[in-house]
C-alpha cells in the first residue's frame, strides 16, 4: 500500500511540474561558463526535474546494492553463527549424557543370604 501511494504522490508531482513547466514558456538567459544562451523556461524546468530524477534513481540503486551485499554478508555470518550453535548443543548433549552416566548408581553384586530361622 505504501508503494501505492508513493506511485500517486509521484505522478501528482509530475504533473504539477509539467503544467509549472507549460505556463513558463518565455525565454531565459543562461549563463554557461563559456558564454550565454536563451533557452525557453519551460526547457530548463523539464530539465532540472529530470536531472533531479536521475541523480535521485542513482543514490537509489547504490542503497540498494549496498543493502544487499549487507544481506549477504548478514546471512553468511547467520549460517556461522548456526553452525557453531550446532557445534555446542551437540557438545552439551555430550556432555549430559556423561554426567547421567556418572550419576547412575553403581551396580553392586551381592550375594543373597537367606534370613536365619529363629530357633
Amino acid at each position: 500500500m505504501k508503494f501505492q501511494w508513493t506511485v500517486l504522490v509521484g505522478l501528482l508531482f509530475a504533473v504539477f511540474i509539467a503544467l509549472f513547466a507549460v505556463f513558463n514558456v518565455e525565454s531565459v538567459p543562461v549563463n554557461y561558463f563559456f558564454g550565454t544562451e536563451m533557452i525557453p523556461l519551460v526547457l530548463i524546468i523539464l530539465g532540472s526535474a529530470l536531472l533531479g530524477v536521475i541523480i535521485s534513481g542513482f543514490f537509489a540503486i547504490y542503497k540498494s546494492y549496498r543493502n544487499g551485499r549487507r544481506v549477504k554478508e548478514l546471512e553468511k555470518q547467520l549460517q556461522l553463527k548456526e553452525k557453531e550453535l550446532t557445534a555446542q548443543r551437540r557438545q552439551m548433549q555430550e556432555m549430559e549424557d556423561r554426567i547421567d552416566a556418572l550419576m547412575e548408581p553403581p551396580l553392586v553384586e551381592a550375594e543373597i543370604v537367606p534370613p536365619r530361622e529363629l530357633y
